[in-house]
């Protein structure tokens, strides 16, 4: 059970429209925030970030949380995404990353042999736990303020804070690599030529994803959302074989941590039901993967622009709640035409018992921030 003074526990979040929705009901409006809505975008982001390196930033607690309130801030939402990089957890137990500008997340060497996957696995993950003070400290300031804010509409309440992760796939595929890669081809490779290689790499990234997770959980963010970048690059079969078992075992970690909450019926009586901290999966190009990335026990399923959401409610099973899916591309189009595209994406949404309105992928860097604005008054306005 969570801490008394967590904000689903002392029943800040768990009324809010974003936790409802993840927990499958459809609140009288649709919930909204963007993946990525945490800095590039924004001029007061990028004036923050003048002379500060990425992993510098994610690792100083107040300029983390500052960024990742900026936006609740600016546009309303009804959520925090915590402003964090995938590569934080292996920066933190000691793995040589940096991040260089325009390319991507860079390593001393690529891990794509039996020798280079024991070397790395060598490293205990349980450093992290020592190590992750940063991650808890910048959650903690993040959550300080947005208990004190409601999302733009709501009556009372305070803004929940999503927690954040890259899933075990997309770190071993940059692992395998060195570095980005267009089509993964080393990390499909390893999977192949020697399996046990690939099960040992699998799992050490996901214990230390999970313990990133959890690590943010307990700290107070009201939901956890693990991403997977370059699943998409899978076919069904590899993934639900070689993938599906790590990332259900990084979301092993958080799904021991639930909490209270009051339900009422309406006449003054009311009973109390214990939840699990809501999880959501997200995927790149993962349209043939969704029901697979349901199963590895998740509540809500992300949906990238590339499939219609009442398609991805049929391949579901129709009782899931799901998230998404705004092609980014379109927050540069004219507003008639974006406004169109946001009420569709909401039409199809009612295909799932509930539904958080988000892109298909993350906020390009170019768009302009009143955009996005007016697209979280649109669908506000537009209810449920």
């Amino acid at each position: 059970m969570l801490d008394t003074t967590h904000p689903l526990q002392a029943g800040l979040t768990a009324d809010s429209r974003l936790v409802r929705a993840y927990g499958g009901e459809r609140p009288e409006t649709t919930p909204v925030w963007f993946m990525r809505q945490a800095g590039r975008s924004l001029p007061e982001y990028r004036e923050l970030r003048v002379g500060t390196r990425m992993l510098d930033a994610c690792l100083d607690p107040e300029m983390a949380a500052e960024i990742t309130l900026q936006p609740v801030r600016r546009h309303g939402v009804d959520a925090g995404i915590f402003f964090s990089d995938i590569v934080v957890p292996l920066k933190l137990v000691g793995v040589d990353v940096s991040i260089e500008p325009g390319r991507g997340p860079v390593f001393a060497r690529g891990y794509a042999d039996a020798e280079g996957v024991a070397e790395l696995t060598a490293i205990d993950p349980a450093l992290l736990d020592e190590r992750a003070a940063p991650i808890a400290e910048a959650v903690r300031r993040t959550v300080a303020e947005l208990n004190e804010t409601a999302p733009s509409g709501a009556e009372s309440g305070a803004t929940p804070l999503i927690g954040f992760a890259g899933a075990p796939f997309t770190l071993a595929a940059y692992l395998a690599e060195g570095g980005p890669s267009k089509d993964h081809l080393a990390a499909r490779t390893l999977m192949h030529a020697d399996p046990g290689a690939w099960r040992a790499l699998m799992d050490w990234t996901a214990e230390l994803t999970g313990r990133f997770l959890r690590t943010q959980v307990l700290a107070g963010t009201s939901a956890a959302q693990l991403f997977d970048s370059w699943a998409g690059a899978l076919s069904l079969a590899d993934y639900e074989r070689h993938v599906a078992p790590a990332s259900a075992k990084a979301l092993s970690f958080v799904h021991d941590l639930s909490y209270e909450r009051r339900l009422g019926d309406g006449s003054g009586s009311s009973t109390t039901v214990t939840r699990s901290v809501p999880v959501v999966h997200f995927g790149v190009g993962t349209g043939e993967l969704l029901g697979a990335m349901h199963d590895i026990g998740v509540d809500t399923v992300g949906v990238d622009y590339r499939i219609p959401l009442d398609v991805a409610a049929e391949r579901v099973g129709g009782d899931v709640p799901l998230q998404g899916n705004l092609d980014p591309a379109l927050l540069a189009a004219p507003w008639p035409v974006l406004a169109d595209a946001v009420r569709d994406v909401l039409r199809r949404g009612r295909s799932a018992p509930a539904h958080v309105f988000n892109l298909g992928h993350g906020v390009p860097p170019e768009t302009d921030p009143t955009v996005l604005t007016r697209v979280v008054e649109l669908v506000h306005e537009a209810g449920a």
